[in-house]
C-alpha cells in the first residue's frame, strides 16, 4: 500500500523554477540553502546572481514538489529576511538558459564526429588538447541534457553545468 501512496506523490510531484529577488546581502544565498535543508526540501539547482540594481541579486531555484509543498517553499522563501519578492515561474511562459561545460576523451579518429555533434547543437569547443576536447553547451536543460547524451559514448570526463537561470516572459502571444 505505501509503494502505492509514494507512486501516487510521484505522479503528482513536479519540477518548479522558482525566481527570487534577494537584498544582495551577506548571508542571504546561506538563508536559503538552509531553509531547504532544513525543512527537507530537495534543490535540484540553485544559481544567483547581481541583477541592474547592484543591491538586488536573482536566484533562481528548480525544486520539485506537489502542489502543497511548493505552496509551502514559496511561503517559507516569503519570510526570509533577505527576501524581496518570490515568483513560481513554472505555470508562466518564460525563457530558461543552462551553461554547460563538457570535457571529452578524444582520439583522432572520433574527433570529426564529435566536431560534428558539437556543431549540430550550436555549441563551441573552447579548449583543446591531444586527448580532450572542452565544449561549451548553452540552451534549455533539455537541449544541454541531450548534447551531454549524444557525446556520452564519446568518453565524457567531466562535466560542470550552471543550473537554471529563467525570466518571466513579457510578451506572450503571436507576433
Amino acid at each position: 500500500m505505501s509503494e502505492t501512496i509514494e507512486q501516487s506523490i510521484a505522479q503528482t510531484a513536479r519540477k518548479h523554477t522558482i525566481s527570487l529577488l534577494l537584498e544582495n546581502k551577506f548571508g542571504a544565498l546561506n538563508r536559503v540553502a538552509g531553509m531547504f535543508s532544513a525543512k527537507g526540501y530537495n534543490l535540484e539547482s540553485i544559481t544567483v546572481g547581481p541583477t541592474e540594481d547592484a543591491s538586488v541579486s536573482r536566484m533562481t531555484i528548480v525544486t520539485k514538489g506537489d502542489d502543497a509543498i511548493i505552496e509551502q517553499i514559496i511561503k517559507q522563501l516569503n519570510k526570509l529576511i533577505d527576501t524581496l519578492k518570490v515568483v513560481d515561474l513554472t505555470y508562466d511562459s518564460f525563457m530558461e538558459r543552462e551553461l554547460a561545460l563538457i570535457k571529452i576523451g578524444t582520439t583522432p579518429e572520433n574527433r570529426p564526429e564529435i566536431m560534428q555533434v558539437v556543431e549540430i547543437f550550436q555549441a563551441k569547443i573552447i579548449d583543446i588538447s591531444h586527448k580532450t576536447l572542452t565544449v561549451e553547451a548553452t540552451g534549455s536543460g533539455q537541449k544541454v541534457d541531450a548534447i551531454i547524451k549524444m557525446l556520452k559514448p564519446f568518453h565524457i570526463k567531466e562535466i560542470a553545468r550552471t543550473g537554471r537561470v529563467a525570466l518571466k516572459r513579457e510578451f506572450v502571444g503571436e507576433v
